[in-house]
């Protein structure tokens, strides 16, 4: 039998069947939120269909929610509608739904995980770019359009043509204060945001196996910043143990039959993959993006490139223009760049490991007078998690802002945004050209960049941090 990768066996067992052209698959989990969902509604609604299969389909409010307060009547208009129709389809076609007072709600992609309905194997899909956070776990899982939602709401099956099989091998020993952000970011500056495009990614190598769940999450999470339509991660010990227990992952009695089946998620020795990138993380330092898309990055100790230096002229423009919109010159240093705004949240950074980080720096230091920082937790649990620590009274004692669970500035949505010519250290995972608040200026950084750089009133690493302290 011909040696399989861990993307081709998921496939394969998922596979319904094929029309010469796209295969369909079986879809094991439906991942639905109040801004891509209405119009898929609205197209079973008017067809007299229903959802397939209610119980592997699951809404939450996220992308519009204020992290403010949880009165939903706060949210502006267009917030305010898509969330009310999300809980009115919720009631009418009877499908679970986390509205925004609920114990349980967050982001999707922290939630999935979280309530043990993410799971190796499975074919998940939710109509956001980044669903691709549940490959950590040995998952297919891919944004889809609204049109597709619809389809998956029908008959819970999706079309679509097979990915190539790319392998990225991460070795190298990881240096202190480094983080699954950096090394993702890293990664992505090293293969270009197309990097990935027509290719599912799977990691492995020394890196990853001495990851933490969650930051496999991040590093699956940015996947599709590479262009990639997905991440995965063979599920290991460190997946088993993450999930058992949790309230939707098989009990006792059916736990060691699945545990045989997801042991055996792991690529063939010998599978033959289309591409294969081995990428060395010993060189990898605390990374910001200087530029407008997230390979337009740097370590904090290297200088803003001159477009020039570019070998093409697209990649000359798009420096250019991406410069001119963060009002940055070549040859300067990030380090010097002042900060007025700091977030630390989003799918790709607010889990507990995210905030421990941040608290081992804020204890006992100040937020600059300057910057105002907010740090806002990924679901009711990580929150609920962090308060039992006491984490939350020394975010606040140190000067950040402390909120309630949502997607918030990340994709500026609600009523957590920049401001015109504002400079931010974000957590999030897109630093498009307002896409956090018309005319702001994102820059992407770990959880502990960020907190340095709200302490600093600059972005800076920790060696800003201890430059800084012993002048004092």
């Amino acid at each position: 039998m011909k040696p399989k990768t861990l993307y081709d066996k998921i496939w394969d067992l998922k596979r319904i069947t094929s029309d010469g052209e796209e295969d369909i698959l079986y879809v094991d989990l439906h991942l639905v939120h109040e801004v891509t969902s209405p119009q898929a509604f609205e197209g079973i609604r008017n067809k007299n269909r229903k959802i397939r299969r209610r119980d592997r389909t699951f809404s939450i409010m996220d992308h519009n929610v204020s992290t403010q307060s949880r009165d939903i009547n706060v949210a502006e208009p267009t917030s305010f509608a898509q969330m009310n129709l999300l809980k009115k389809n919720a009631k009418e076609f009877q499908i679970p739904l986390l509205e925004i007072d609920h114990p349980d709600q967050g982001i999707v992609h922290v939630v999935g995980p979280e309530l043990g309905l993410t799971q190796p194997g499975n074919v998940i899909v939710c109509g956001d770019s980044h669903t691709s956070t549940h490959g950590a776990f040995g998952a297919l899982a891919f944004g889809i359009g609204t049109s597709d939602i619809e389809h998956v709401f029908a008959t819970q099956t999706i079309r679509m043509q097979k990915s190539k099989n790319m392998l990225v091998v991460l070795e190298g020993t990881v240096s202190q204060y480094i983080s699954s952000k950096d090394i993702a970011l890293y990664m992505i500056g090293e293969i270009g945001t197309a990097g990935g495009q027509g290719y599912v990614i799977e990691y492995t190598g020394s890196v990853i196996r001495e990851m933490s769940m969650e930051s496999r999450m991040t590093i699956c999470n940015l996947s599709v910043e590479a262009g990639a339509r997905a991440g995965l991660i063979a599920p290991d010990d460190k997946t088993f143990q993450y999930l058992f227990g949790r309230r939707n992952a098989p009990t006792e009695d059916k736990w060691n039959k699945k545990l045989e089946e997801w042991k055996k998620l792991i690529s063939d020795p010998n599978a033959q993959y289309d591409k294969i990138l081995k990428i060395d993380i010993s060189k990898c330092k605390s990374m910001v993006t200087w530029g407008t898309n997230p390979s337009q990055v740097i370590n904090l100790r290297q200088s803003i490139p001159n477009p020039d230096s570019f070998e093409n002229i697209e990649q000359r423009m798009h420096a250019r223009s991406a410069l001119n919109y963060m009002d940055l010159s070549p040859g300067s240093y990030l380090k010097d760049y002042e900060i007025n705004k700091v977030f630390i949240g989003s799918c790709t950074n607010s889990r507990i490991e995210d905030l421990r980080v941040v608290a081992s720096i804020a204890k006992g230091r100040k937020v600059s007078p300057h910057v105002k920082a907010i740090i806002v937790p990924g679901s009711s649990s990580v929150r609920r998690q962090a308060e039992a620590e006491g984490l939350d009274k020394l975010f606040v004692d140190a000067g950040f802002e402390w909120r309630h669970p949502g997607c918030s500035m990340c994709l500026g949505m609600n009523d957590d945004q920049l401001e015109e010519g504002d400079r931010c250290a974000s957590t999030s995972n897109r630093n498009f050209e307002n896409r956090q608040g018309r005319n702001g200026r994102t820059h992407l950084v770990s959880p502990l960049v960020a907190t340095i750089s709200a302490i600093l009133g600059k972005l800076g690493d920790m060696d800003s941090l201890n430059e800084s302290e012993s002048v004092v």
